[in-house]
């Protein structure tokens, strides 16, 4: 529905500035052969129906956005659409003067008022015309508003996406479990605790610095899913195997930092560690024209399936693409043949 037939106080105001120009229309053919009354009487009608037909402006507008339209397609729009609310016009004004003619003793007021018709028609084109700019100049501050609030969003999000990863980060199960892992390599493995130690110290280095940044390239934040993967290999052995399809074109790509760690910290936490063979998890990342696919695949318990579809983590994942691609991302997860994967798609924007 039109914005301004939305709210009663919008459509009064609408009006009243339609009454505005067509007194300030009548002040003018007063000076063209009309007394004012008579002029208001034919005007004020005429242009409160027609502020009507003028809202048909916002259709055209949605129809043949800006952004998307070339300009000749824009420019023969609005000729096309400024003319035919034209010929509306003048069928209402025929209409209306037709009334007065049927009216004894107002024929010659009739006669006058059609000698006034193409004034009145330009005025109509013209007038159309304005409501096609005032429209586009509010959907474009519609739009800009919008994006402003989704950074806004964004910002917010990558705020508590930061603070989501130190806590993850320094969460005392996480950490004890990597540290309980070193402890027991100590004695058996030595060097594969001091590895653990370093892999462990860059991924908190790394995180610490990616969750202060708004994006980063795709290469990054697959180095740091690796990093991460790196530390439950240790931890997991021969249980947990990482198989990696990366289009190297795709890597320039800005995301939003720290966007896959909850889903391949899903993928152990709910996949591997819950299955008693372990298995293997596929990240697969493909560049599709101007979109970015992402798919990330683990072997899975079915009874465990709820909190990774539904979890704290995947749900900060859709949100933050949401806040930085709009509608343009999409996400889903389902899980077939004891296999639970997720697929992510969002464009390719090599820009900050």
């Amino acid at each position: 529905m039109h914005p301004i037939l939305t709210r009663p106080e919008r459509l009064a105001l609408y009006l009243g500035a339609w009454a505005v120009v067509g007194i300030l229309i009548a002040g003018v053919l007063s000076r063209q052969g009309l007394t004012f009354p008579e002029s208001l009487v034919l005007v004020l009608p005429l242009f409160l129906a027609y502020s009507f037909v003028c809202l048909s402006a916002w259709y055209v507008c949605r129809a043949v956005p800006l952004r998307s339209s070339g300009l000749v397609r824009v420019l023969i729009a609005c000729a096309t659409s400024s003319v035919i609310a034209g010929g509306l016009w003048l069928g209402l004004a025929y209409a209306w003067i037709a009334v007065f003619d049927s009216m004894p003793g107002l024929a010659e007021m009739a006669a006058r008022d059609r000698q006034q018709i193409p004034i009145l028609f330009a005025a109509a084109v013209l007038l159309f015309l304005l409501a096609l700019a005032v429209t586009y100049l509010g959907l474009a501050f519609e739009e800009a508003r919008e994006a402003e609030q989704r950074q806004y969003e964004l910002q917010a999000h990558a705020r508590n996406a930061e603070l989501r990863a130190l806590r993850a980060q320094l969460d005392p199960h996480f950490l004890y479990n990597c540290l309980n892992s070193i402890a027991a390599l100590t004695s058996a493995d030595a060097g594969g605790a001091r590895r653990m130690c370093v892999l462990l110290a860059e991924f908190l280095r790394s995180t610490l610095h990616a969750g202060a940044l708004s994006r980063i390239p795709l290469g990054d934040e697959l180095a740091l899913a690796d990093r991460f993967l790196a530390i439950e290999q240790v931890r997991f052995g021969d249980r947990l195997q990482v198989t990696r399809h990366i289009d190297q074109s795709s890597l320039a790509a800005r995301v939003p930092p720290l966007f896959l760690q909850p889903l391949v910290e899903n993928a152990v936490t709910h996949g591997i560690a819950e299955v008693l063979d372990g298995g293997t998890i596929t990240v697969d990342v493909n560049r599709r024209g101007d979109r970015l696919a992402i798919a990330i695949e683990n072997p899975c318990d079915p009874d465990a399936l709820t909190p990774m579809r539904h979890g704290t983590g995947m749900t900060n994942v859709r949100q933050r693409l949401h806040a930085m691609f709009g509608p343009a991302a999409t996400m889903s997860a389902h899980a077939h043949s004891g296999r639970f994967r997720v697929d992510l798609t969002l464009p390719f924007s090599s820009d900050d």
